[in-house]
């Protein structure tokens, strides 16, 4: 993968739009409450999951949206663009948090329980909005549900020191990424989710800004692109079919291990530190990283196997990732409360992810085209290139008349 060069508009990459599309799908099957699809999302096979695939592919896209930036018009104006996107991540956090905590806090209301409040943890909110509201606009307040885009919009903020570094030696953003790395499984660096309980945030920004700089640094060039090679594959095969039977989090939903075979638990459970999630364990990294590899050479060279119809609806989700996944989140809590009503049989959990699938393809085509309008410049060209050209013999007819 190249170097974004001085000045160049970085062009689409296809595969990064598909994999940030389907981030987004798994994502939102996650997230439905109770949702009978999530024993067969890839996280009960494997140690990473689609959140790993979402922060990787958003460090590749920041590196394509912002390097540029920073090489054309300097540390001080890249800083600035930055900032600029950590407000507006910081916003859809907050707008997002107070639509669920409306939708959750209504549907309690009308059913006269705390039920769905409490599931995400956000009944003492309810209860003391006063005593809350500062910590949830300070970030010192991030129930479980919530924490993503927090961790996202910490590590965006790390990019301008990274590129201030990269200015002194290419290596020395890679060593600085290992070293808060190092530093976040120590136990050093810990942000608080929860002043009252003493909860720290769930995705350690410290921990998860490896798999982002990872990305980034292959779009960036301080890493290099891997080869084609079969003994690579050949080794991330094994390392993945030998995760798979011990990495489940619980035997409930397990069906690639120790859900049948209990010993296999114990593996689990010697692994945590290495498969941790909050700050991101050595095997989890190498697993994602192993997938990553495998799904690099199955899409092909500049993604030439991703066409069809379903991988350009994928495609266009993964454009608009940040209206798509705020979406997802409200979606999700409205298809678990209808699930909680009709039951979670065959049929209406089908219709329930499939009806999710359909939330997330509109949002995606609605954000498209309010991104492009038709009484913008970019909408008008967009619309004349898209209408169909006249016939030799309609500009004859036109001339003639």
């Amino acid at each position: 993968m190249k170097q974004i060069g001085e000045g160049a508009r970085a062009p689409r990459d296809p595969r990064l739009d598909f994999f940030r599309g389907l981030g987004m799908f798994i994502i939102l099957v996650a997230h439905i409450p109770w949702n009978p699809w999530t024993n067969w999302i890839p996280a009960r096979f494997g140690f990473s999951d689609a959140a790993d695939l979402f922060v990787f592919c958003s460090g590749m896209a920041s590196a394509l949206a912002f390097a540029a930036i920073f090489d054309r018009n300097g540390l001080l104006f890249g800083a600035l663009r930055i900032l600029h996107r950590v407000w507006q991540v910081y916003w859809a956090h907050i707008g997002g948090f107070f639509v669920v905590l409306g939708l959750v806090a209504s549907a309690d209301q009308w059913l006269g329980t705390g039920r769905y409040a409490e599931g995400l943890l956000i009944d003492p909110v309810l209860a003391d909005f006063k005593s809350y509201i500062g910590s949830i606009m300070t970030l010192r307040f991030i129930p479980n549900y919530f924490d993503i885009l927090p961790m996202y919009l910490a590590i965006l903020a790390m990019i301008p020191a990274m590129m201030t570094l990269e200015r002194i030696h290419r290596a020395l953003p890679v060593a600085a990424s290992l070293a808060l790395w190092l530093a976040a499984q120590s136990g050093y660096l810990q942000l608080t989710a929860d002043a009252a309980t003493g909860r720290t945030w769930f995705f350690n920004p410290f921990g998860w800004q490896l798999i982002f700089f990872t990305g980034f640094g292959f779009m960036r060039g301080w890493l290099p692109a891997p080869p084609r090679d079969m003994r690579l594959a050949i080794l991330a095969v094994a390392f993945v079919l030998i995760a798979a039977p011990v990495s489940c989090q619980d035997s409930f939903s397990c069906h690639a291990g120790w859900g049948y075979v209990p010993a296999l638990g114990a593996i689990h459970q010697w692994l945590a530190p290495a498969i941790d999630k909050t700050n991101i364990g050595a095997l989890r990294y190498l697993h994602f990283m192993a997938t990553a590899y495998l799904a690099f050479l199955a899409v092909g060279p500049q993604g030439r196997n991703l066409h069809g119809f379903l991988a350009e609806r994928v495609r266009r989700v993964g454009q608009q990732t940040l209206a798509v996944f705020l979406t997802g989140l409200v979606a999700a809590q409205a298809l678990g409360m209808v699930l909680d009503f009709v039951g979670r049989g065959f049929v209406a959990s089908v219709a329930a992810n499939v009806v999710g699938f359909a939330i997330l393809v509109a949002a995606a085509a609605i954000v498209s085209w309010f991104k492009s309008p038709p009484w913008s410049k970019a909408g008008r060209a967009q619309s004349q290139a898209e209408a169909p050209q006249p016939t030799s013999a309609q500009v004859a007819a036109a001339k003639a008349n």
